[in-house]
């Protein structure tokens, strides 16, 4: 039997955290289904546009991803051209990633992207909020 219609929901922070995101993702993922990219994605380029040449582990540790997560990303990303994958010149066994050319063609216009999406979702909020909020988040991770 559902709840009475003026019986509001428990006070819960994981319930509020979850439709957060799905109002902040929905419309940065529909934004990048033309590129063909998901937003976990677009995250890792932003993370080799940030620094190139990192490892997966410190690509990882950047991100904070762990490795499974990433390795499937990494592998996609590889597979439609996003992302090279180079061997280290000082040890053959290390494997470095770089944004392709595909990728820094694209570079400003999908970082422009998130930048309006950011702003669209803080616009609600005053300077100030804003940032309490991402300290937050931050102090979340």
């Amino acid at each position: 039997m559902p709840p009475p219609p003026n019986k509001p929901l428990p006070d819960c922070t994981i319930f509020l955290l979850a439709k957060a995101y799905q109002k902040a993702h929905a419309p940065f993922k529909q934004r990048l289904a033309p590129y063909g990219l998901t937003t976990m994605q677009h995250l890792v380029l932003e993370g080799l546009w940030h620094a190139e040449g990192q490892t997966a582990a410190e690509l990882g540790k950047l991100l904070v991803l762990d490795k499974a997560t990433l390795s499937g990303v990494l592998e996609r990303l590889s597979e439609a051209g996003w992302i090279d994958k180079r061997p280290d010149p000082g040890d053959r066994r290390v494997v470095r990633l770089y944004p392709a050319r595909r990728a820094e063609r694209r570079k400003e216009e999908l970082i422009a992207l998130r930048t309006r999406a950011n702003e669209e979702l803080l616009a609600v909020f005053s300077p100030e909020e804003q940032v309490l909020l991402k300290r937050f988040l931050w102090d979340l991770m």
